[in-house]
């Protein structure tokens, strides 16, 4: 014990923590950058003061995220979209302070409930995803695609074609198979040879679409009136009451959705909040500041942290981008990870667990206290904060992908999309849904394919775990398909009285 929680692994911790922290806290930087960006300083380290450093980055990333994501609805990394639906509200009717400490305080729990899975149910949960084939990963991106028919009441078919536009887009780039370009104009096959890049697509429809918007009606005012910051409900640990079932939900969902590589942060908080919603005894708040809503979506988010080192540490696959850049880490110092590591390195093992809970301890008092401080963010005017993000915008835009200038062209032509969306009135979460999760919808379908020499019954035929996940995907639908109709009768009555 005293040999891992020593003073330079204790400084490294902290270090990470707050540098992640200013890194999820503006648009633009993420958690993976963070990662990235101090792997390098590794090289002159031991391997267990590197992970304290880049676990302490890892969490603090993800959780920083909240902090614009409720302020200026404007999401910090991809695991904060579903945040600003409720936090952002909440800080327009003067609960900012209020709906941060909600946030950081689920985002505790959804990491040490995460953390528990990691330390007492890493042999079985690996296991479990060794079980799962092309065919259930796909199921399971189809079943979170249900969540746009979820989120889109009263629009559902505007929703779905929203969704399906996302997946439509998430398709250019090079097909890995035959290497052709497919669904991309000639004069874009040079620049689109990867694809869209996910992080200029989120930055440019939730921050430089509102910006556009903002524009348009000056910048005088302050991001938020101060009339609205007045804290007129203040934070009690007594707003966690009745939310035991919502807590656990939420950080199991995160951690099974961590453990599935490739899906992502991002995928987790959607499908926590579809479902924290479809089980709520009040489902038409969600989306005016409900503050169950951002319990589910902080809790996810920070739950998927140790769900996506099971499968590194277990099978040397990462279970995100942040967990791809660790295996870096593990490579400077000669380590190769795989199904023989924890057997190997137990010691390791061990202080990636206890680095991991300090960490979210870390992250918890670093925020929680002096949250009022960090909220003073959003009375900075507006023609002075705006330019920074945009500036900070376009560097994590064109850093994120080693550089690639059209990220850069990207970031604009999402950010007029959103302004376009916005004065149409057509949904943008939907279409960010389908994006996130279109490349791999296709890239399990075809494998799926590949591997029952072309038998669709393949997806209907693998077993337990198949069958279950097809349950869920009709139930899901159809509570998605009963709602709409439930609220257009509610709309045609109102318009009648």
């Amino acid at each position: 014990m005293l040999e891992i929680f020593t003073f330079t692994h204790i400084t490294m911790a902290l270090l990470g923590v707050v540098a992640g922290l200013v890194f999820g806290a503006i648009p633009g930087m993420t958690a993976t950058m963070a990662v990235a960006i101090f792997l390098p300083l590794t090289y002159a380290y031991d391997i267990q003061t590197s992970l304290f450093l880049l676990l302490g980055l890892y969490v603090g990333g993800i959780s920083g995220g909240l902090i614009p994501a409720i302020l200026i609805n404007i999401p910090g990394t991809p695991a904060s979209i579903t945040t600003c639906f409720d936090g952002y509200p909440m800080a327009r009717r003067g609960e900012g302070e209020r709906a941060l400490k909600l946030g950081i305080t689920a985002s505790l729990l959804g990491g040490l409930i995460s953390l528990i899975c990691l330390a007492l149910f890493t042999p079985p949960l690996a296991a479990l995803a060794l079980k799962f084939s092309a065919v259930e990963k796909f199921l399971v991106i189809l079943f979170a695609l249900t969540i746009i028919a979820a989120l889109s009441k009263g629009q559902m078919l505007v929703g779905v074609f929203m969704g399906f536009l996302g997946v439509l887009i998430a398709l250019m780039g090079t097909f890995d198979d035959n290497n052709k370009l497919r669904m991309v104009p000639g004069f874009l096959s040079e620049p689109l040879i990867y694809g869209f890049s996910l992080l200029p697509v989120i930055i440019g429809l939730f921050a430089l679409g509102q910006m556009f918007a903002e524009a348009e009606t000056g910048m005088k005012k302050n991001v938020i009136d101060d009339s609205v910051m007045q804290n007129t409900i203040k934070f009690s640990f007594r707003d966690f009451k009745g939310q035991t079932v919502n807590v656990l939900r939420s950080a199991l969902l995160g951690t099974f959705t961590g453990l599935l590589p490739g899906v992502g942060g991002s995928a987790a908080s959607l499908l926590s909040y579809s479902q924290a919603k479809n089980f709520s005894k009040h489902p038409e708040k969600y989306g005016t500041g409900f503050p169950e809503a951002v319990i589910a979506s902080e809790t996810a988010n920070n739950g998927m942290t140790g769900g996506a080192m099971i499968p590194l540490l277990s099978m040397g696959i990462p279970g995100d981008s942040t967990t791809a850049v660790l295996i870096g880490a593990f490579a400077l110092q000669g380590m190769q990870i795989g199904p023989l590591f924890i057997s190997q390195n137990p010691e390791l093992w061990n202080a990636i667990l206890w680095a991991m809970l300090l960490c979210n301890l870390y992250m918890f008092v670093v925020m929680f206290f002096p949250i009022k401080y960090i909220s003073k963010i959003v009375y900075v005017p507006k023609q002075r904060l705006y330019p920074v993000i945009i500036l900070a915008c376009i560097i994590g835009a064109y850093a994120g992908n080693n550089g690639v200038a059209f990220d850069m062209w990207s970031l604009i032509i999402f950010g007029i999309l959103g302004y376009v969306f916005d004065k149409l009135k057509l949904p943008t979460t939907p279409f960010l849904i389908g994006f996130i999760l279109g490349g791999d919808l296709e890239k399990y379908f075809v494998d799926a394919i590949k591997g029952s020499s072309g038998r669709l019954s393949i997806f209907f035929t693998r077993g337990p775990i198949c069958w279950v996940l097809w349950l869920f995907i009709i139930l899901s639908i159809a509570y998605a398909v009963v709602s709409d109709r439930k609220d257009k009768r509610k709309a045609a009555s109102q318009a009648q009285q």
